[in-house]
């Protein structure tokens, strides 16, 4: 008969992880509920209208916004992939299939690797509308944005695909709970039975390399886009530039640093507390803030908001 260790029985199938989530009594998991139903619904909110607004205005049909949407997109769903598991975690049960852990892990893996490399692409976008603006429009016509969105899509497909395959190819048999409010590869590593060395270096390579590589592209890309606004004699034309570039700056800024602070330094898979706190921020977080960068500093955003509004009083 087999032995119980840890909540798990020695040599059978793991069917379900248990989430165990934040710590603490009743009141702490209502407050922690409330705090992460309003990010949500913030979330919900904002990229839906990022969407809306960028779909049904004409003069946002442009590269740009193009890409824009698509980061809204998401945001929607990354945001999704974690936030109803939790807040069911917050209320009832904590449990959640082998199947559905899995799931979760390759989504949510594949949706912040495509909106890294997304990142990226936006900010070669506003190099070239900047500093070649006579070549952007041949350079970023419609076909070569949809060609290098679905080549990120692509990208954040093939490293989910191989995070998770390695991943739950680990034997599980120590334990089944998961100190985390959603499946993530460091803190599924620490309940397997085997040696995980490959699995952690892989994680730090190819996270490291996705994370370099593409902040080297906005790095030397804005660095360009810098110099370039600074030897404009118009001061208007310098703010508005500014502002825009600012924006994406600052989001991604943000993104990259924490996703830094998690995966990509070595022994970051060791703390288990920081890393809650730091996926809070890069899961809800994040997605609630990017489309209030891009809508409050952009002033064409602003405007189609408020022409959709004026439309919309009329209609009625």
């Amino acid at each position: 008969m087999p032995t119980l260790r840890n909540g798990n029985l020695s040599g059978l199938p793991l069917r379900e992880f248990v989430l165990e989530g934040f710590r603490g009594g009743v009141e702490i998991q209502a407050l922690l509920f409330a705090v992460f139903l309003a990010l949500y619904v913030v979330t919900v909110l904002g990229n839906v209208t990022m969407i809306v607004v960028i779909t049904l205005d004409a003069r946002l049909h442009s590269p740009m916004y193009f890409f824009l949407k698509n980061l809204s997109s998401l945001d929607l769903c990354y945001s999704s992939v974690i936030a109803p598991s939790a807040l069911a975690n917050f209320l009832s049960s904590k449990a959640i299939s082998f199947r559905g852990c899995a799931a979760q892990l390759f989504f949510f893996s594949f949706l912040g690797t495509t909106e890294a490399i997304l990142l990226a692409v936006m900010a070669y976008d506003r190099f070239m509308a900047i500093c070649s603006p006579l070549q952007y429009p041949v350079t970023m016509c419609p076909a070569t944005c949809v060609r290098l969105v679905l080549g990120t899509y692509c990208g954040g497909c093939l490293n989910s695909m191989v995070q998770s395959s390695l991943t739950f190819q680990l034997p599980f048999c120590s334990s089944n709970r998961i100190d985390h409010f959603f499946c993530d590869v460091p803190h599924l590593l620490w309940l397997a039975c085997a040696n995980t060395a490959l699995n952690e270096l892989l994680l730090f390579g190819l996270c490291g390399f996705i994370i370099v590589s593409t902040t080297l592209v906005v790095l030397v890309s804005y660095g360009y886009i810098a110099v370039t606004i600074l030897r404009m004699r118009s001061g208007s034309g310098r703010h508005k530039l500014f502002s825009t570039c600012g924006s994406h700056l600052t989001a991604v800024s943000l993104f990259y640093g924490t996703v830094f602070v998690m995966y990509a330094q070595p022994g970051a898979v060791g703390s288990m507390e920081q890393g809650k706190v730091v996926s809070v921020f890069y899961t809800l977080v994040i997605p609630m803030l990017n489309p209030l960068f891009y809508s409050l500093r952009n002033k064409d955003v602003k405007d189609a908001l408020q022409r959709l509004g004026q439309r919309h009083i009329e209609d009625l």
